[in-house]
């Protein structure tokens, strides 16, 4: 048995074992503990965000990942589909709404606007025509005719129903609601004059010849004038209306040539990806926008140039002959005063030289008659148009040599020679013929022209029907195709 050896000397010690040595860190050993207070994260909070912190807005989030969207291919065709079907349904909504503008414009020439204006001007011819009725039935005395009467009744009756028909399309107080309202008040004092005036005559009382220049008076200086102011506030109305309806709708035009620009460059990029020739919706798309934005050009091309024709052709040949129908009015009624005043009215000129009032007023009259059958003959686009033009310039003519007859016979003292010329039976050859056969032509061309007028008119309204529905239909299809379009390519990365 071995015995540990005995001794005051202690074992030698064991050594401690060495620790592996650990590799260095990139972050801080040890985490630095939160300060007193500081509250920590809740949990479950995956954003690690303390709760008093504050937070991003759903539309900085959706910026991000719409930022982040178009970095991929797919996100950035999402983008190119919404683009393309709202910049289509952009054409399209502005294409309807100003085509509706256009087309509600021209609407409003052809049935309300012109209308009212050749009503105004009837107005001013049937109150011209009554006044020389009434001045031609007063020259015959006793003798005046039926027919005479009737159109001076005719007349009167044309002015009122004109006068209401105008009180119906005015706004209620606006100018040309005041002057209707003058003209109603105006009418009936007239018209009461003329009895007057007749009721006098028939006895032989001299006091008629004043009632009846009193009348004339209170026509040429209130009635005539208002009834011109009316003429020419629906001229300018009607003149508004074919602003509105002939413009170009640039805006219309302008979209329509972006969507197709945009179309044609998706499939060039699509083509360049793909070396796909063609995508269905896409080619669909810009078809239906291509037939939008022509039928948009040359539709509302072909009303704008029927638009300018009814004007050129139909309206201003209108105001010429209305002028021109009116002037001889206005002559034949001084010519006939000229005999009942028998130079109770005078005129003094600049060098001194007095001369009968109206017969004055006929010279300027006629001579503005010359130059409005010139304009209306200029104006005359064809052979049915320039024929009354012509008929009417040669009875004017001769009306002017007639007159001139019947003013030598009545500065010579011969009244009834005057008379005879004037009123007188066909064989005195009287200026009476000249007067009716200018009226009758007169009517004749404004009839003519105004059927002018309607015809090109109605051809450019209809150039714009349904393209305002037609266009707003397309772009939604053309916008949903687009759409298909891109989708289809989308499924790819499906």
């Amino acid at each position: 048995m071995t015995h540990p050896p005995r001794g005051g000397t202690a074992p030698p010690a064991q050594a401690a074992p060495t620790l592996p040595a650990v590799p260095p860190q990139s972050g801080p050993p040890f985490a630095a503990a939160p300060p007193t207070g500081t509250p920590s994260a809740a949990p479950g909070d995956p954003s690690g965000a303390a709760p008093g912190a504050a937070r991003r807005t759903a539309w900085a989030e959706g910026v991000d990942r719409l930022r982040t969207s178009a970095t991929t291919e797919p996100g950035r065709l999402r983008i190119i589909g919404a683009f393309l079907a709202l910049l289509v349904v952009a054409f399209g909504a502005v294409t309807a709404w100003q085509m509706t503008e256009r087309s509600a414009a021209a609407d409003d020439v052809l049935h309300s606007s012109q209308p009212l204006s050749a009503g105004a001007a009837d107005i001013y011819r049937s109150l011209a025509d009554a006044n020389t009725a009434a001045s031609s039935g007063f020259l015959a005395g006793g003798q005046e005719t039926a027919s005479s009467r009737e159109r001076y009744e005719r007349d009167i009756r044309t002015a009122a129903e004109k006068l209401i028909t105008a009180a119906s399309n005015s706004e209620p107080g606006s100018p040309s609601a005041r002057t209707i309202s003058k003209l109603n008040k105006l009418l009936p004092e007239y018209k009461g004059l003329i009895e007057r005036a007749r009721a006098n005559n028939r006895q032989g009382f001299p006091l008629g010849g004043a009632y009846l220049r009193y009348a004339n008076e209170k026509m040429q200086r209130e009635m005539l004038p208002a009834a011109e102011d009316l003429y020419t506030r629906e001229n300018q109305r009607l003149r508004s209306d074919y602003a509105d309806a002939t413009p170009y709708p640039w805006a219309a035009i302008g979209l329509g040539v972006l969507a197709l620009g945009a179309l044609a460059w998706t499939q060039h990029r699509n083509y360049r990806r793909t070396n796909r020739v063609l995508n269905h919706g896409l080619v669909a798309a810009t078809a239906a926008s291509t037939v939008v934005l022509l039928w948009l050009v040359v539709g509302h091309g072909v009303a704008r140039a029927e638009l300018d024709s009814s004007y050129d052709h139909g309206v201003r040949s209108l105001n010429v002959l209305h002028d021109a129908r009116i002037a001889s009015l206005n002559a034949r009624g001084n010519e006939n005063l000229t005999l009942v005043s028998r130079g109770a009215e005078t005129k003094e000129l600049a060098d001194g030289t007095v001369v009968d009032l109206f017969d004055y007023d006929f010279r300027q009259e006629m001579d503005d008659l010359t130059g409005k059958l010139a304009a209306a003959q200029r104006l005359a686009d064809d052979a049915a148009g320039r024929e009354p033009v012509r008929t009417a310039t040669a009875n004017m003519k001769v009306w002017k040599s007639r007159h001139k007859e019947a003013r030598a016979a009545d500065d010579a003292g011969n009244y009834q020679g005057a008379l005879d010329k004037v009123i007188g039976a066909k064989s005195d050859e009287p200026t009476r013929e000249c007067f009716d056969g200018v009226d009758t032509s007169l009517k004749a061309a404004i009839a003519h022209e105004q059927e002018e007028f309607h015809q090109a008119a109605s051809d450019g309204r209809d150039a714009m029907t349904g393209l305002p529905v037609g266009a707003a239909a397309l772009a939604v299809l053309a916008a949903a195709a687009a759409l298909l379009g891109v989708g289809r390519r989308l499924s790819e990365y499906r």
